[in-house]
């Protein structure tokens, strides 16, 4: 991945560096020679604080980046992960499912480098790209469904430090979106809005649990029940699953939308004991003052690939995303939409010297409470 920009004003300047790598596919593309592609790259970086951003054309596009930037990029999960330095429970009154999730989580455990080597992570930096296709909306029965020709290209940084303190930067074909949480709250921002588009209680990104944060992932699924098994990427596969509790989509709801439900599965391998599929589904209710509600349905599952060690602990470096959204009510037809995520993990770095809170402050313009 590209991570510096020549000074093109001074021979002798320093090169730039740049805030979120970008892959050489992403650059190459960017004009015919070397000199069109850094004075077009240079361009795209002043562009990310441009008033341009109001011009209708240039709106659309952004809305339909940073659309795909929320629901692939940077979702997150609606339970907040207790990252405590153990996560065993006792067994004793579980039911049966209970008692089988939580000894297939210690399997993952083990999988992932053991107790030990995940509880001497307390921070960590991940530097990706991510390749980006999506459908248009579409009737949920129709055959042949409009495919964009051109895939979309970016990169991401993401940070972590335990426990529950964490940010994303993530550039799609020159949008840019950051999230974070502070440890009291989480925010979502993209390059073409002036305030935080979304604000709530802190809880984790989704692609921390992409196979990049086991002791995350094993403290959420701790309190599952295994419900099965399945074959996943020709893996025997055991199924443990989790509810979202009444009071968490009460609490995470809002007085324009309702969150029904929200479940989330995981699939351990029967063989090795990592994860290798990690899925989601939600549905949500948009309230209108004609009372003619909306609902969207959306399905993610994400399936992990190429686990490698870092410094004792078992990483997940590539893998893919699909995402199906089905939008239905009384003024909407019953429309789909598909997006499918192709994701890469470059580097990965743990306990990260000189990270503190104030690397993780939410936007200045944010109210305290």
């Amino acid at each position: 991945m590209r991570k510096l920009c020549p000074n093109t004003d001074r021979e002798d300047g320093l090169e730039t560096v740049l805030e979120v790598p970008i892959p050489e596919e992403m650059f190459t593309s960017m004009g015919s020679n070397l000199q069109v592609r850094l004075a077009n790259m240079l361009t795209w970086m002043k562009a990310q604080t441009s008033d341009k951003w109001s011009q209708p054309v240039v709106a659309a596009r952004m809305n339909e980046l940073r659309f795909l930037l929320y629901l692939v990029g940077s979702p997150l999960i609606p339970l907040q992960v207790q990252l405590g330095h153990s996560v065993y429970k006792p067994v004793k009154d579980c039911s049966i499912q209970a008692s089988t999730a939580k000894y297939i989580v210690q399997q993952y455990i083990a999988a992932t480098g053991g107790q030990p080597a995940l509880n001497a992570v307390h921070s960590m930096c991940v530097t990706g790209q991510v390749k980006i296709t999506a459908s248009e909306f579409h009737q949920g029965d129709a055959k042949r469904v409009n495919v964009k020709n051109t895939e979309e290209m970016g990169g991401f940084v993401l940070w972590q430090k335990d426990p529950d303190l964490w940010s994303l930067e993530l550039i799609l074909s020159g949008c840019k979106v950051v999230s974070g949480s502070n440890g009291k709250l989480s925010w979502r921002l993209s390059s073409n809005q002036q305030a935080p588009v979304s604000k709530g209680p802190p809880r984790p990104l989704r692609r921390f649990l992409q196979g990049l944060d086991p002791r995350s992932t094993a403290n959420l699924f701790i309190d599952a029940t295994c419900i099965g098994e399945k074959i996943i990427s020709k893996e025997d596969c055991f199924i443990l699953k989790l509810e979202t509790s009444p009071a968490i989509r009460e609490a995470q709801s809002r007085p324009n939308f309702e969150i029904i439900h929200h479940t989330i599965w995981g699939y351990f391998s029967q063989r090795s004991g990592l994860l290798i599929q990690f899925e989601d589904s939600r549905l949500l209710m948009m309230k209108t003052k004609d009372d003619n509600d909306v609902f969207w349905e959306t399905r993610t599952e994400s399936v992990m690939d190429d686990y490698k060690y870092i410094n004792g602990v078992n990483i997940a470096h590539s893998g893919r995303t699909s995402v199906t959204v089905f939008r239905y009510g009384e003024q909407s037809a019953n429309h789909k939409r598909q997006i499918e995520e192709k994701w890469k993990i470059e580097d990965v770095d743990f306990n990260v010297w000189g990270l503190s809170k104030d690397h993780f402050l939410p936007p200045s313009d944010m109210p305290n409470n």
